[in-house]
């Protein structure tokens, strides 16, 4: 570290950021596309959004130590790589949850989801996917859940992923068969992983669509690829059932055909809440305080997410609407990019948050 203050490369379209690290670092705002060998070989860490590929060929012969993003996913980092190299990672688990959970349950309602009478399926109960569910139990729909690698992390604890408690017993542990088969909504809340066990790179292809109720709704708001755009494409064509993406496979370079299908699409802005990009900003922060033992200024930023007390599916329509942001995309799908840049980032439902 030069004069004992790190050296930090960021990205300078991560809301909030600016002026924050100026006091304990000696710091460069960069645009995404700017992130090269070149820039990035004398920094000491790196501050990042998902298209920056952190690999080799960004970071080998850097001084770089430690790689933040302001996101939830790593898809865009080579964990292999730093792991290997002694460069430590971060990212913002459940930043932007409860904006996501926002997303799902207003596009469905605004579908015709009947709370209380339809089932919903979550797929993933990581950050997103245990308020999705919890929202459900909130309205008091009945909520299947599945999370393979977490139930059998719980069971090998001795206990079951989801307790069984008085007031959650509308919440219960399914397999993606029978959640696929019961449900009228089935919404996607995993990480990408193309290997190991629990793969989930087209989790949802021509033979899970087909076990799907005729009529039920699939949301994409995970990661585009979970989904085989194509096997999707052929289904919402026969009218078989119904979909909203706001994940696509190949993005910004989206499938036209595709959405021209989809009841509701978005352009990758399910998570786009003030309070979700003002936690994801505070976590790095965090992290780079952490590591180098600094003082960088989180002061204002949302805290932790707080669960409402009580949730109405009308409280959540009226808090936002996804028309507005699937007329955006269909009216100029090739500003997929610059959509997601310049959208205004909305207030998260009941807006109830720990502020730091």
């Amino acid at each position: 570290m030069h004069n004992n203050r790190p050296r930090l490369k960021i990205d300078k379209n991560i809301p909030y950021i600016k002026n924050r690290l100026e006091d304990v670092a000696d710091v460069d705002y960069l645009d995404q596309h700017d992130f090269t060998k070149e820039s990035v070989k004398d920094a000491d860490a790196l501050i990042v959004r998902t298209r920056t590929l952190c690999d080799a060929d960004l970071l080998e012969g850097s001084d770089v130590r430690l790689v933040v993003t302001a996101t939830i996913g790593t898809d865009h980092i080579d964990l292999n790589y730093c792991r290997e190299n002694g460069i430590e990672v971060h990212n913002s688990p459940g930043c932007n949850a409860p904006g996501v959970a926002q997303y799902v349950w207003s596009s469905i309602l605004h579908l015709g989801f009947r709370p209380g009478k339809d089932k919903i399926g979550v797929v993933g109960y990581g950050n997103v996917g245990s308020i999705v569910a919890d929202w459900g139990r909130q309205t008091g729909t009945e909520v299947l859940v599945s999370d393979p690698p977490k139930s059998r992390k719980a069971l090998d604890e001795g206990k079951r992923m989801i307790q069984e408690k008085k007031d959650e017993a509308d919440i219960r542990e399914a397999s993606l068969t029978e959640i696929l088969r019961e449900c009228d909504v089935i919404t996607l809340h995993t990480p990408l992983i193309k290997e190991g066990n629990d793969p989930t790179y087209h989790l949802i292809g021509e033979k899970e669509l087909n076990l799907m109720k005729p009529g039920a709704i699939l949301v994409n708001a995970a990661r585009g690829p979970v989904v085989d755009s194509k096997a999707l494409k052929e289904a919402l064509k026969e009218k078989r059932i119904r979909a909203v993406i706001d994940t696509w496979e190949g993005e910004p370079e989206i499938d036209r055909e595709l959405l021209e299908q989809t009841s509701i699409a978005t352009p990758h802005i399910a998570g786009y809440s003030r309070q979700g990009k003002e936690r994801a900003t505070r976590m790095a922060i965090e992290a780079v305080n952490q590591f180098f033992r600094t003082d960088g200024d989180t002061c204002g930023l949302t805290g932790n997410y707080e669960p409402p007390l009580k949730l109405t599916p009308e409280e959540i329509m009226e808090s936002y609407n996804p028309y507005e942001d699937d007329c955006m995309l269909r009216d100029n799908p090739a500003a997929f990019e610059q959509l997601r840049h310049d959208y205004k980032y909305r207030e998260e439902t009941g807006n109830k948050h720990v502020c730091l």
